[in-house]
């Protein structure tokens, strides 16, 4: 709960504060308090985050685990999240929920705002999670930087099926040249169904010449255009 909340429940600053040395309320940091004895989730959490981040949802390698796309997951894998501005997790998030924020520029201004952004259908009251394809966008834009390059490979091999319609949407307004190229040789490469309409989706922005970046590891990732 935050200040606003307390104050629906007719509880004033003043009162907070006495509540919290008289231990019935625990303040988590600044402006966040929880009742003793409750236990945190991670979706309320998120969701109670998404009340002051803008934007903030599940993201890329994250947000395809959660929709079946990943195996053998970490027991306490670090979230991947996103937003429309720069922002810190709060401590006593990631004290409970390993995780990391970016806010990355990956889309141009024509893309609709929060388009490609969902709750999943088993957690309504959950957080806004990206869809499959847009997932996967931001997951290949992390490549190299955040992300493995041979995990975002084999992930994405499992991408058998998507909706091409919102794929291209995707494609046509993605300003990264690394994630459109990427999603683009890597479904040829790996024989996916959808390779050929990326592909065309894809046309005008994919860039000239080949695509040659050093890794974190020491190797080399080449893509022909």
């Amino acid at each position: 709960m935050d200040m606003g909340d307390l104050r629906r429940y007719g509880v004033s600053s003043a009162s907070a504060h006495g509540y919290v040395k008289s231990g019935w309320l625990v303040r988590l940091g600044r402006g966040a308090f929880m009742f003793a004895g409750d236990t945190l989730g991670r979706d309320a959490s998120l969701v109670f985050l998404g009340r002051k981040i803008p934007g903030l949802h599940v993201a890329g390698r994250t947000a395809l685990a959660w929709q079946g796309f990943q195996q053998n997951l970490a027991h306490q894998e670090t979230l991947c999240l996103q937003g429309e501005a720069r922002a810190v997790l709060p401590g006593w998030f990631r004290e409970r929920f390993p995780a990391r924020y970016a806010a990355p520029v990956l889309f141009d201004e024509n893309l609709p705002v929060r388009f490609g952004l969902a709750v999943l259908p088993e957690a309504p009251a959950g957080p806004m999670v990206s869809v499959p394809e847009r997932a996967l966008l931001e997951m290949l834009g992390e490549v190299g930087v955040q992300q493995e390059a041979a995990e975002a490979r084999g992930i994405m091999e499992s991408v058998r099926q998507v909706r091409m319609k919102e794929l291209a949407v995707l494609l046509k307004n993605c300003r990264m040249v690394k994630a459109v190229r990427l999603c683009v040789v890597w479904a040829e490469e790996l024989g996916l169904p959808w390779a050929a309409a990326a592909r065309e989706a894809a046309a005008g922005k994919l860039g000239t010449g080949r695509w040659i970046k050093r890794l974190k590891d020491g190797s080399t990732l080449i893509l022909n255009d």
